[in-house]
């Protein structure tokens, strides 16, 4: 199932529209809190989708009956573009465990490039709920690829995909090579990609607009 939250009207809006903004993304540092905020957000509303049980704690005056995740996922991002969006999701699921995949485009052509993993960290994953961050799925094919790196570690039992924006055909794509249990959580879906595989209106590189231009 596919989860946009731009189709309703909220304050997750006004964030999506700042990191949008070629006049506000000059500033890194608040184009880096506004994808933390919206990976708050995002994981606040899949937190609703998740599993939890009863507990009792006690209070100063009593007891109280509340209700806990059954169990903690862990948190992949891909580096470095989502660091952003990692911390955003670790504020709220503070109590993951975290891995790491380094993949970057390799150009053969300006249009035509192969994806390339160079580094992974991750815990066992066994049996253990994924919540996979990219901050822009074009095509889909670097998160498919982390997705496949991520499987020497173990089988999960459910991965959730989070992303700000995504294309049509990056989700149709990871549709195609995911389990069919996944479940994608997206800030806003964008029709148009371009030869170079650039999401358009998109928002640019979000890797450089946080932590400035590689060469």
């Amino acid at each position: 199932m596919v989860h946009e939250l731009s189709k309703s009207n909220s304050i997750f809006a006004t964030f999506m529209g700042e990191i949008r903004d070629s006049s506000i993304q000059k500033d890194a540092m608040r184009f880096r809190k506004n994808m933390e905020r919206i990976s708050e957000i995002l994981g606040y509303e899949l937190s609703k989708k998740l599993e939890y049980i009863s507990k009792t704690v006690k209070t100063p005056l009593g007891e109280a009956e509340i209700h806990v995740l059954k169990e903690q996922p862990v948190l992949a991002t891909i580096l470095r573009a989502g660091l952003a969006m990692h911390s955003g999701l670790l504020n709220y699921f503070d109590s993951a465990e975290s891995a790491f995949i380094s993949a970057y485009r390799k150009h053969t052509t300006p249009e035509e490039f192969d994806i390339h993993v160079e580094y992974l960290a991750s815990p066992k994953l066994d049996n253990r709920i994924v919540i996979l961050s990219d901050p822009m799925l074009a095509t889909g094919s670097s998160l498919v690829t982390v997705y496949k790196a991520l499987l020497k570690q173990g089988k999960p039992s459910k991965i959730i995909i989070v992303a700000a924006i995504a294309t049509p055909d990056a989700l149709e794509y990871i549709q195609r090579h995911l389990p069919e249990n996944t479940d994608y959580w997206v800030g806003a879906i964008d029709k148009e990609l371009t030869a170079q595989s650039y999401i358009v209106p998109g928002l640019g590189d979000a890797g450089d607009l946080a932590f400035g231009e590689k060469y």
